[in-house]
């Protein structure tokens, strides 16, 4: 059985080489093969197949060509395929997740505004792709970060106590074994909880203490984790547990990470459209380190 492909899109900005260049460790990381693809957009008016000005052959790419210069004379090299395409990548790129063990993107493109932090190219790639989509930022990016974390390697991962998502753990996990590194598990509850009365403008203070919920949820967070620490000794997971938005939580600890995780959103029956969740929209457009976001795994086949 042939090992999956680490899949690049590149378009020639210098965000694309750095999702290039992240892509290329990755393939290395977990020993698979490196398939770069270039994408060049024909206009709406034009046929599927018509050829863009300039091109002759889809063979005939000088943004893969520029990629082989850029990589040429690297000492370790995953095997490397070239893939050119002619069409919309948001609809082509999707669809190549299905035979990918990821699909990595810069932050944004050449068709992208410079007031943007994640063009709209790559949030439909995150949203539609059937494999895991890693998002990966310019460098130097920042956030606001006040927490201290140990230092060492680090991947981050959210975790949503009362439905937690397989596919997601599992990937963090898998990560974290690659890169020899610690899980940071987020898991967030809100606070203060308020209690609305039938007086008009009343809030009463919250019936149950902050320690009570902060240990109630640390307990579902080490119940949760508990199978994928049998699975994988090897990786040191430590829930973070703390009071606010996930979002902003997952944000500040992406600071120095090597990579954070989130799941892109259930399916739900009244919505049975792919959709990316608030939290992982946020996260894209705000993280520091690159941004996985795994999609949900497919439902079990039902029981005859």
């Amino acid at each position: 059985m042939s090992t999956l492909p680490v899949v690049v899109a590149v378009d020639g900005s210098d965000d694309s080489l750095v999702a290039l260049d992240w892509a290329f460790d990755a393939a290395l990381l977990h020993a698979a093969p490196l398939r770069v693809v270039h994408v060049q957009q024909y206009p709406a008016w034009a046929r599927p197949g018509m050829l863009p000005a300039g091109r002759t052959a889809p063979e005939d790419d000088p943004v893969l060509d520029h990629v082989r210069r850029y990589l040429a004379g690297r000492v370790e090299q995953p095997e490397v395929q070239y893939r050119a395409l002619d069409g919309a990548a948001g609809v082509l790129l999707p669809e190549l997740g299905a035979e990918a063990r990821m699909l990595v993107l810069g932050s944004r493109g050449r068709g992208g505004f410079a007031g943007l932090l994640l063009g709209s190219t790559g949030m439909t790639v995150a949203r539609d792709a059937a494999c895991p989509v890693v998002v990966v930022p310019k460098p130097g990016s920042r956030v606001v970060e006040d927490t201290q974390v140990e230092p060492g390697p680090r991947v981050v991962v959210g975790l949503q106590v009362d439905s937690p998502d397989d596919a997601t753990l599992s990937f963090a996990f898998t990560q974290a074994t690659a890169y020899g590194a610690r899980l940071q598990v987020v898991a967030a509850y809100s606070w203060p909880a308020h209690i609305w009365t039938a007086a008009p403008a009343q809030i009463l203070p919250p019936s149950v203490d902050q320690d009570a919920v902060e240990g109630d949820t640390r307990a579902l967070a080490e119940g949760h984790l508990a199978p994928y620490r049998e699975r994988h000794p090897e990786v040191r997971a430590e829930p973070y547990v703390a009071p606010g938005d996930a979002a902003g939580l997952l944000v500040s600890a992406s600071k120095d990470a090597q990579l954070v995780v989130v799941g892109r959103h259930r399916r739900r029956l009244l919505a049975p459209a792919r959709m990316m969740g608030s939290v992982a929209q946020a996260v894209l457009l705000h993280a520091a380190s690159p941004v996985a976001v795994v999609p949900p795994a497919p439902p079990a086949p039902p029981e005859e």
